[in-house]
This record gives C-alpha cells, structure tokens and sequence, in this order.
C-alpha cells in the first residue's frame, strides 16, 4: 500500500524549523525512484473523475511531484513561487505565519478565466499557503477544482481552512 511506504520513507525531525515541532521531511523518498512513480501514478489516479485544467505546485515541494503529475494528467503546470522569484508579471497574495508573514506570486497570464486548477503542494498542514494559492487563483477568475498532498496532517485542521475554496481534498497518507 503507497500509505505504508510513504510513511516508512518520511523521515521525523524534531524541533524543525522551531522547539516541539516534529517536520515530516519527505527527501527520504527521492532516493527511491519507484515510489516516486509510484507516488505520482497514485496521486493521479485520485483524480480520475475530477476535471482538471492546470496543475500549480507551490513552492518548492509542490515542484518535485507536480511537474510530474501534470504530465500524467496531459495538462499544464505552472509554479506558484515566494516573492520576487519570477521574471515577469505578477499578481501576489500574502499570507500570515506564526512569526509574520510571507507573500507568494504567479505570473499575471499564469491562468485563463475559467480554467479548473488543481493546487498541489507535498504536505497540507494548517492549510495558510495554500489558501494563499487558493486566493490567487480565484483572482485570476480560474477555480480550484481539488487540492492534492503527498501528506495531510489531519489534526492540524487544514482541510477545513480549505473548504471555502474547493471541497476536492487528496492525499497519499494521513498523519
């Protein structure tokens, strides 16, 4: 089962990136290149009756599988970055963090008005960057049509920060 292996290849470290946090760190599985496949046909076969246009990674993990599964899925796949990464035109959202804030950013012609967008990142926690993408694409007049994760920290609640853009929640293992 892909949960199972996800989980024995994630490896925990404490105290990352502040004291009591336990970070899931997903490296461990790059260096096993059939789950990665593996990982990305499964990703992609949970969203066999979801009508996808785009796919958008956020930053950075969001790039190591969702090139991937845009490919698989025959559609797109733009990037959504931090601040000041991308050379042309940009919208931007920011965002709240524990410590402050952050701001991400497409560029302006990243989207068509209408277009379906699947947002994936490696691992859903409170939910507060992706809802930053979720706002994004909205303002591009595009709509979420389902989030996928590697990883959902379900006792964090992100899933219910992300229910006011898109009801479509997928992920490969569940802590």
């Amino acid at each position: 089962m892909i949960e199972s292996r996800i989980k024995q290849s994630v490896r925990d470290v404490n105290d990352f990136p502040k004291p009591g946090i336990i970070f899931k760190d997903i490296t461990p599985i790059l260096k096993d290149p059939g789950l990665c496949k593996d990982i990305t046909v499964a990703l992609a076969e949970q969203l066999f009756n979801v009508d996808i246009d785009v796919v958008a990674g956020i930053e950075s993990r969001g790039f190591l599988f969702g090139p991937s599964l845009a490919q698989l899925l025959n559609v797109p796949f733009i990037p959504i970055r931090k601040a000041g990464k991308l050379p042309y035109k940009t919208i931007q959202q920011s965002y709240d963090l524990e410590y402050g804030s952050a701001m991400i950013e497409c560029h302006q012609d990243a989207l068509l008005k209408g277009q379906k967008v699947l947002v994936h990142d490696d691992l859903l926690a409170t939910g507060g960057t992706v809802v930053a993408a979720s706002k994004l694409v909205m303002q591009m007049e595009a709509t979420v049509a389902a989030y996928s994760f590697i990883i959902s920290l379900d006792f964090l609640n992100g899933r219910e920060r992300l229910k006011p853009y898109g009801n479509e929640v997928f992920s490969l293992a569940s802590y």
